[in-house]
């Protein structure tokens, strides 16, 4: 649907095209587009119609006319009625912008078609070499080439890329890596437009006659623009190699946060140049100006990211318009930023992070299919328009080359880098638990590409202000095409080179997914409790803001409230139920059902063996987030917790002193199972004659005095502890002038049960008579003989000594 409201706007804006410029030529019907005099009626002007020498006359409609509509006595000549025409000044311009996007799309096309070509060069060289080939042949034919203007590039080419690298942004990594980034992007360019300009103003002083004219300001200009990382050749290089996604990130969000940096710089020194004299308060003002920059363009992004996000609240019923929304609002944020000389970056970043949340809550399933793929498209269709136009305004502009300059800008690009990154790392790694390996500083800064926003900023320079312009302009295509040809065609032999790891093409599991997030809370809470506030905690309370108030404001409906499993399960419950209906399955149908209901319904004949339907992609993807969102939410039941606020536990040296009894319990058993198991050496040992009963009775011969055995009793309570054999109650029978009963004599070998203690401290580790397996395998061990033959009827267990 939304696919259809863009095809049906070059349409509206066709039928209403002519009427503007014909209310214009209405009004002042004497001027042409110049605002000079129209010519006489003799002379030709395309496009407009000269105006009569005189008043016309005023005819009555009810007059009649000459049928062939010529004056009184003045035949006019009358011309055959043209067939066919050729007006190609009517449609020149949308002609060849709907030319060069063929030709962008179908050399996009060709590259991917032969994988011998793409997987050896990139991409962007190949179109680069494109257009040098296109606009070396417009040159040979006579034509002058069209030129990459600014305006065009800022507005029109380079919106749709960052739109769509800041609404599909990977959230999670982006943000773990925040001080990173930020590092490389605020201080490295800094670090990298201030080297390369004092070595270039010295170089210019040195370099003889030619460059002794260009001052320090004019050198920190041109290395303020030709110190940024570029996010389109960024993008198009590391999209290809398929990098892992720390690297990807670290360098791709190094390229998008650096623009408040070259915004800042570019304008300031520019200023600066027309200044006769600098002083400290300016300097401070442009100190002051890149907060103002960057933080005013997130500040706009924010706003119109909360504005789209609330006007989707209302489409459900207009789903057509819902892409438009999107795109609309973001373009006004980048042109809102562009107005007030802010980073318009920074704003379509900042708008697509904030939208995405709500926006894909409000909106259906196909408006975010569209609005993926479009912004795909559109980016894509960009990003190759932006490297032909490379290649054409290479051959199209004036250059002045000069090789001290020129070589020496190349080199200190490189050193200023490689330096940078290895300063900043070796400062970073102290902060970081995953620390940035020398492999990783070697692709990061292997990695620093350079493309069509310097062009953009150089061809912006004023011919007034900066006469060396058309030197500058040489030394930035020299950069861009070292960087783009030779680092982006090695880039890739040096990864598998050097083994680095490569990003996974399988999405992560939902169980990995789940357990992320419970990794997350745990940290969260495990920062409660210590009293660090990192970056877990200021998360947690983010995501607790964004839940309680946030949501219910810019999501619409039931869909602001959690969770959303419940609800989901029972929109497919209620889908799988009326399939099965309608496929004739009856018989599944639990008997609960009335059948009169289902009566009417004419089962559908189906092969033998139906298969399932597969889930699509997107409800896929549908359930993934809802599971991902809703199935680990334990700590929010749960009470914050502070190690401020913990409260002594009464109970905890009676637990304590628990745990110290069963630990010591388990080694007394360990060694009485070994008592059990080892062959006895001293055969009048009590202990040990009771060990060689329990394990072979019939294999020993008792003493005379065998009816004096000692008791042993078992306590069941707890059998894994020292009491579970009563020691003190091994006295023999008899003792105490109290002679054994006749009962006891049968018996032999007797086992009492020893009482259960009254609750006590240790009654949270005692467990049942019949539920522990310790204390079954206690009286197994002492009690179970083994395999032996079956006494006869009235044999004692223990044969007495004769």
């Amino acid at each position: 649907m939304g696919a259809a409201a863009l095809r049906a706007l070059p349409w509206a804006l066709l039928l209403l095209g002519p009427l503007l410029p014909g209310q214009v030529l209405q009004a002042n019907p004497m001027l042409t587009s110049e605002g000079q005099p129209a010519p006489l009626p003799g002379g030709d002007v395309p496009g407009f119609t000269a105006a009569p020498p005189a008043a016309p006359e005023v005819i009555h409609p009810l007059k009649e006319q000459p049928a062939n509509g010529s004056g009184e006595g003045h035949a006019k000549p009358r011309k055959a009625f043209p067939v066919i025409g050729i007006d190609y000044t009517h449609v020149r311009i949308p002609f060849e912008i709907s030319l060069w996007i063929l030709l962008a799309c179908l050399m996009k096309l060709g590259f991917h078609v032969i994988p011998s070509v793409s997987s050896i060069v990139p991409e962007s060289c190949l179109l680069i070499v494109v257009g040098l080939l296109v606009g070396g042949l417009i040159k040979g034919v006579g034509e002058k080439p069209p030129i990459l203007k600014s305006d065009i590039f800022f507005l029109f080419l380079l919106p749709p890329i960052i739109l769509d690298a800041g609404y599909f942004l990977p959230l999670r990594p982006f943000t773990e890596n925040l001080g990173t980034i930020l590092i490389f992007a605020v201080v490295g360019t800094l670090w990298n437009a201030f080297f390369l300009g004092g070595l270039m103003y010295a170089v210019c002083q040195l370099g003889g006659p030619g460059l002794n004219h260009i001052g320090l300001l004019a050198n920190l200009l041109f290395g303020s623009i030709i110190s940024a990382v570029d996010p389109v050749a960024v993008l198009a290089v590391f999209e290809e190699i398929h990098i892992n996604e720390l690297l990807h990130i670290l360098v791709f969000g190094e390229s998008l946060l650096n623009d408040a940096v070259t915004v800042v710089l570019y304008h300031l020194f520019e200023e600066f140049a027309s200044f006769e004299q600098v002083t400290i308060l300016d300097i401070i003002l442009g100190f002051l100006s890149f907060f103002v920059v960057s933080l005013g363009g997130v500040l706009v992004g924010v706003i119109y990211g909360v504005i789209a996000a609330f006007t989707s609240r209302f489409t459900s019923h207009i789903r057509v318009i819902e892409p438009l929304f999107v795109f609309l609002y973001s373009y006004m944020a980048y042109l809102s930023a562009e107005l007030f000389h802010l980073s318009g970056i920074m704003a379509l970043i900042a708008a697509g992070v904030v939208m995405r949340p709500y926006v894909e809550a409000n909106i259906s399933h196909k408006s975010h299919t569209t609005i993926k793929y479009f912004l795909k498209m559109w980016s894509s269709v960009s990003e190759t328009l932006i490297f032909i136009f490379l290649g054409v305004s290479t051959v199209a502009g004036h250059h002045y080359w000069n090789w001290t300059f020129v070589i020496s800008t190349l080199f200190f690009c490189l050193i200023a880098r490689v330096l940078g990154v290895l300063v900043l790392t070796w400062f970073i790694n102290k902060f970081r638990i995953v620390k940035l390996t020398p492999k990783d500083q070697f692709i990061i800064a292997y990695g620093g590409l350079r493309g069509a926003i310097a062009f953009s900023l150089g061809y912006l320079l004023d011919y007034h202000h900066f006469g060396m312009r058309d030197m500058f302009l040489t030394a930035i295509i020299t950069v861009i095409f070292f960087t783009v040809f030779v680092q982006g065609m090695t880039i890739r032999p040096l990864v598998d080179l050097l083994a680095v790891k490569k990003k996974q093409e399988t999405k992560r599991s939902i169980n990995e997914e789940i357990h992320t997030q419970f990794l997350d809370h745990l940290l969260t809470g495990i920062e409660d409790i210590c009293g660090h506030y990192g970056h877990h905690h200021w998360k947690d309370k983010l995501n607790r803001f964004n839940k309680k108030y946030v949501k219910k404001c810019l999501i619409a409906g039931e869909r602001s409230k959690e969770p959303q499993l419940i609800a989901f399960y029972h929109k497919m419950e209620m889908k799988q139920a009326i399939e099965l209906v309608e496929s004739g399955g009856i018989g599944k149908i639990p008997s609960a059902v009335s059948t009169v209901s289902i009566q009417n319904i004419n089962p559908q004949t189906l092969p033998l063996e139906r298969v399932l339907p597969a889930l699509s992609k997107d409800k896929e993807e549908e359930i993934r987030k809802i599971l991902r969102n809703n199935l680990q939410k334990t700590r929010q039941r749960l009470r914050s917790y502070n190690r401020h606020t913990l409260v002594a536990d009464p109970y905890e040296e009676a637990w304590n002193q628990m745990l110290l009894r069963r630990q010591k319990a388990r080694q007394l058993e360990q060694k009485m199972n070994n008592y059990l198991t080892v062959p006895a050496h001293r055969l009048d040992s009590p202990t040990m004659s009771r060990a060689r009963i329990g394990s072979d009775p019939l294999a020993y011969e008792p003493k005379e005095d065998s009816e004096n055995l000692p008791i042993i009793t078992i306590d069941p309570a707890s059998p894994q502890s020292p009491e579970s054999v009563d020691l003190m109650s091994e006295e023999p029978k008899g003792c105490g002038g109290l002679p054994p009963s006749p009962e006891e004599d049968e018996e032999g070998l007797v086992m009492r049960v020893k009482e259960p203690s009254s609750p006590g401290t240790d009654d949270v580790f005692t467990p049942g008579n019949s539920d522990s397996p310790s204390n079954q395998r206690m009286l197994r061990c002492l009690s179970d003989p083994g395999p032996r033959p079956e006494p006869e009827e009235g044999e004692p267990f223990i044969p007495k000594g004769q």
